[in-house]
C-alpha cells in the first residue's frame, strides 16, 4: 500500500509538468485554452517537485511528509482553480491526499500523546550511573530464576530503571477476523510503575492506531481508526489487573535484571516451574514460570488476566505468552519471538505475534 500510495502521489505531480511545458512552450505543448505564462509555469514545476519529495518522504517513512503534501495540494489547487476548464478532474486526487494527510495530522497528534508521557517520565530518570546486578543481588532468588537472569547476560551490568523496546508482528480481535500487521514502540518505567505503549496497524487498508498506558495499577486502552474514530476502549479495576499482568510480564521476558524488584514473592513449583505473586498499588497477580534446561524462559502463564467476553464484558482467562527464537543483542540474550494466547472455554485463541526488532536499557531524556 505505501508503494502504492507513493507511485501514484509521484504521476500526480508529474502530470504538472504538462502546466510547466505549456508556461514554457517546450516541445510545443499547448493543452491549455489559454497561455500561462513562465511564472505560473514555474509554479507548476515546483507542485511538481513537492508531489515527488512528499512520494520519497512517505515511501521513507519520514513524519514531515504530510507537510509537504498539504502545501503541494494547496499550490495544486490554487493553480486548478485558474486553469478550471483545462484542469478541474485534478481537484479529484488533490481531495483525496489532502484527506490523507489530515489522517497524518491526527495519528500525529494522537501519537503526540503517547510522546509526551515517555518524555515525562525520562525527565524523571534519577541515576546516571546505576549499579550494578550483582550475584548477591539474586542470591535469594528461586534456582531456575537464577540461571536465567545468568543466561540472559544481566549479571554485571548495570540495574535497569527502565526499558524501551520496538516490535512488529501481526493481531487479530477473534477467529474470525483478518490478522492485522503493526509496528508498536513502549517504553516501561520501574520506579514508577508504568508501561506506555503504542501501536500501528493497518486494517482492511486503513490504519490503526492503538495507545495503552499503565501508571501503577491504573489502565486505559484506546484503539482508534484513522487515529480519529475510537473503535475500544477500555479502563477500570479489570484493565488495570490486566495491564499489571502485562506489565510483569515484560519485565520477565524483556528485562530479566528487574526480577529481583521487592514487589515479587517466590515459590519454587519444580526444578524448572516458579510461582510468582507480584504487587503494585493493592494489586496482586499470579503467574507461572517455565523455563528449559538451558535455563530459557519458554512461557508465561496467568490467571489473571482480562479479556472481553462474548458478552462483552471483561472476564478472566488463562493468559499464555510462549516465546523462542532467543538472540543475543547489545551484550543480552533475550527471546525475541512470543504469542500472546488466551485460553477459551472453546480452546486457545492466539491474537497476536510479537517479534522484538530492537531494545535498550536505561534510557535518558533527549
Amino acid at each position: 500500500m505505501r508503494i502504492m500510495i507513493s507511485i501514484i502521489l509521484c504521476i500526480h505531480g508529474l502530470i504538472h509538468l504538462i502546466g510547466f511545458f505549456t508556461g514554457f512552450q517546450l516541445k510545443n505543448a499547448q493543452p491549455f485554452h489559454h497561455d500561462i505564462g513562465k511564472l505560473q509555469g514555474l509554479m507548476w514545476l515546483g507542485v511538481c517537485i513537492l508531489f515527488v519529495v512528499t512520494a520519497v518522504l512517505y515511501l521513507t517513512q519520514r513524519n514531515t511528509w504530510w507537510l509537504f503534501l498539504i502545501l503541494a495540494v494547496i499550490i495544486s489547487q490554487v493553480l486548478l482553480f485558474v486553469n478550471w476548464q483545462d484542469a478541474k478532474f485534478g481537484s479529484v486526487f488533490n481531495l483525496i491526499f489532502l484527506l490523507l494527510a489530515v489522517v497524518a495530522l491526527f495519528q500525529k497528534k494522537f501519537e503526540h500523546v503517547y510522546e509526551l508521557q515517555v518524555k515525562n517520565y525520562l525527565s524523571q530518570s534519577t541515576s546516571d550511573h546505576p549499579n550494578l546486578l550483582t550475584l548477591k543481588d539474586i542470591e535469594n532468588l528461586p534456582e531456575p530464576v537464577k540461571k536465567y537472569i545468568a543466561y540472559t547476560g544481566s549479571l554485571n551490568k548495570p540495574k535497569i530503571e527502565n526499558f524501551k523496546v520496538l516490535f512488529e508482528g501481526r493481531i487479530r480481535k477473534n477467529e474470525k477476523s483478518e490478522w492485522m500487521l503493526f509496528n508498536s514502540e513502549q517504553h516501561n518505567f520501574l520506579s514508577s510503575s508504568a508501561r506506555l505503549f503504542f501501536m500501528k496497524a493497518v486494517m482492511k487498508h486503513l490504519p490503526v492506531a492503538g495507545f495503552h498506558c499503565y501508571i501503577n495499577g491504573n489502565a486505559f486502552m484506546d484503539i482508534r481508526l484513522l487515529s480519529l474514530f475510537r473503535v475500544q476502549y477500555q479502563s477500570g479495576m479489570e484493565m488495570g489487573t490486566a495491564e499489571t499482568v502485562t506489565f510483569f510480564n515484560d519485565m520477565c521476558v524483556m528485562a530479566p535484571a528487574t526480577l529481583i524488584d521487592p514487589g515479587i514473592s517466590w515459590k519454587l513449583i519444580d526444578e524448572k516451574t516458579v510461582e510468582a505473586k507480584f504487587t503494585r498499588n493493592k494489586i496482586t497477580i499470579t503467574a507461572l514460570l517455565y523455563f528449559n534446561e538451558n535455563w530459557q524462559l519458554i512461557n508465561f502463564t496467568s490467571e489473571d488476566r482480562y479479556a472481553l467476553n462474548d458478552q462483552g464484558i471483561m472476564q478472566k482467562f488463562r493468559w499464555s505468552t510462549p516465546m523462542k527464537e532467543y538472540k543475543e543483542f547489545k551484550g543480552y540474550t533475550l527471546a525475541s519471538y512470543a504469542e500472546t494466547i488466551y485460553k477459551y472455554p472453546e480452546g486457545d485463541f492466539c491474537y497476536g505475534t510479537f517479534r522484538m526488532t530492537d531494545w535498550d536499557y536505561n534510557l535518558k531524556e533527549e
